[in-house]
C-alpha cells in the first residue's frame, strides 16, 4: 500500500527537439520524462516542485586537466578587436 508514483515516460532526444512545446506543457502538468539518446537514458525531466530522487553522492566531483594545466600565459594586446579584424581582412583584398 505505497503511494502511487507519477508515471515516468521515456522521451528521445529527437522527440524533445521536435515536440518541445508539448513536452513542456506535460511537465508543467506534473508529468516526468526520462530523456534518452540512441536508447540510452541520459537525463530526467521533472516538474520544479517534484521531490529529489534521493541519489546519494558518494564522492564530490573533481576537475582535473583542462586548459589551465597547459601553462599558457595570456598576452595583453594594444589593438582593439576591430583593428585586428581590419588587418586580417586587408590580406584578402
Amino acid at each position: 500500500m505505497s503511494s502511487p508514483l507519477p508515471e515516468v515516460e521515456s522521451l528521445s532526444q529527437r522527440e524533445l527537439r521536435n515536440e518541445s512545446g508539448r513536452v513542456l506543457r506535460a511537465v508543467s502538468e506534473g508529468r516526468s520524462f526520462v530523456l534518452t539518446n540512441s536508447g540510452v537514458p541520459v537525463g530526467r525531466l521533472v516538474p520544479l516542485g517534484a521531490p529529489d530522487p534521493g541519489l546519494a553522492i558518494t564522492r564530490p566531483a573533481r576537475r582535473s586537466g583542462g586548459w589551465a594545466e597547459l601553462g599558457i600565459e595570456r598576452r595583453s594586446v594594444d589593438q582593439s578587436v576591430t583593428e585586428v579584424l581590419d588587418e586580417m581582412r586587408e590580406d584578402r583584398l
